[in-house]
């Protein structure tokens, strides 16, 4: 069966890895390219890649206006590759008209408006629809996924986290607080926008810390570490440090995670847990080495690999940050909306 799905915002990195996707997927077909713009642009000039492609299978390369009421004709889900801001606007709109969403966006996966707004710098406007958004960390919220009408598409970051994390709270093998996490990221994760910093002679050859301590992906790793990792341990719930960094590559985020092992608790006992809570997965290897980025790239896998060293313990995680940590990952979900297989569209 084919679905017809829309894509809000197609003209940054992921809008551009979620046209690749759904390119060479079986069941679902572009319908609509909307873009916010006064004069939407064709999708094939912003990214001359895509020329002659889309037209091969009958889509149109032109974008056009947001007019929910057409999309809503046209389309069973769309996908918000918009600002936050934005898509507290047109979520609801689509809803209403009986679209099902994923947004790629912040908006809905905080469960606070608080923090949200704390994290964000500005107010939330749609209470109602953090009340059933349903935050789509695929492996582990497949059941809530495939009954939402609304899903919070994770932080790239996040993503890779709580993979590597979760397994090991929930077993009880590592402590709840004081994990260390030092992450980085190629520049695509910074957005198509121009910045300062993102400027090749700035990057290139270069390697930096930022948002230390008040990186928007800071309360979402936390958030999700203590909605997914289990019980609270004598009332401890799991907190972590954050420092993100700065890669002089396109794309990619490696995460090397510091946690204190629980008395006894072995590599052993580290890898078991997560090869157990993995064992079948299609976008997650458990690997006996430390993954590189490399491994990852251009993939929808998040392959991690873990040890005790010095009575530490040392999580290695890596992914794509605009596959997993991004498009690939909201089509894993588009695909549970609708009843699709859940691998594709994602090799």
């Amino acid at each position: 069966m084919s679905h017809r799905v829309a894509i809000l915002g197609p003209t940054g990195y992921t809008g551009l890895e979620l046209i690749e996707s759904l390119l060479r997927h079986p069941s679902l077909r572009i319908e609509c390219l909307g873009s916010a713009r006064d004069n939407p642009p064709r999708i094939d000039a912003e990214f001359p890649r895509l020329s002659g492609r889309l037209q091969a299978v009958g889509v149109n390369p032109q974008c056009e206006k947001i007019d929910h009421d057409a999309i809503a004709k046209r389309c069973s889900l769309a996908f918000l590759c918009l600002p936050h801001e934005a898509a507290m606007t047109h979520a609801p709109a689509l809803l209403k008209r009986g679209v099902k969403v994923v947004d790629l966006s912040a908006a809905y996966r905080l469960l606070d408006p608080a923090v949200y707004a704390a994290a964000y710098g500005h107010e939330h406007h749609d209470a109602a629809g953090l009340e059933h958004a349903v935050y789509g960390l695929t492996e582990h919220a497949r059941d809530r996924v495939r009954s939402a009408r609304l899903v919070a598409n994770p932080g790239c970051y996040p993503t890779a986290a709580a993979t590597a994390l979760i397994p090991l709270l929930r077993a009880g093998l590592v402590d709840r607080t004081g994990i260390i996490i030092s992450a980085a990221s190629g520049v695509s994760g910074a957005g198509r926008d121009p910045k300062p910093n993102l400027h090749y002679p700035e990057a290139n050859e270069n390697f930096s810390a930022y948002g230390i301590g008040v990186h928007r992906h800071q309360p979402e790793i936390e958030q999700t570490l203590r909605m997914l990792g289990g019980s609270a341990d004598q009332g401890r719930e799991a907190s972590a440090l954050f420092v993100p960094h700065l890669l002089p590559v396109t794309r990619g985020i490696l995460e090397t995670i510091y946690a204190t092992p629980a008395p006894g608790v072995t590599t052993e006992a580290l890898m078991s847990a997560l090869r157990e809570a993995y064992a079948g997965e299609r976008f997650v290897s458990v690997r006996a080495d430390a993954p590189t980025l490399r491994d990852v790239q251009h993939t929808n896998q998040v392959h991690v690999n873990a040890r005790v060293v010095h009575g530490r313990a040392v999580i290695i995680a890596a992914i794509d940050n605009l596959v997993k940590g991004a498009s690939g990952q909201a089509v894993q979900n588009a695909n549970l909306m609708l009843g699709c297989a859940e691998w594709e569209g994602l090799g």
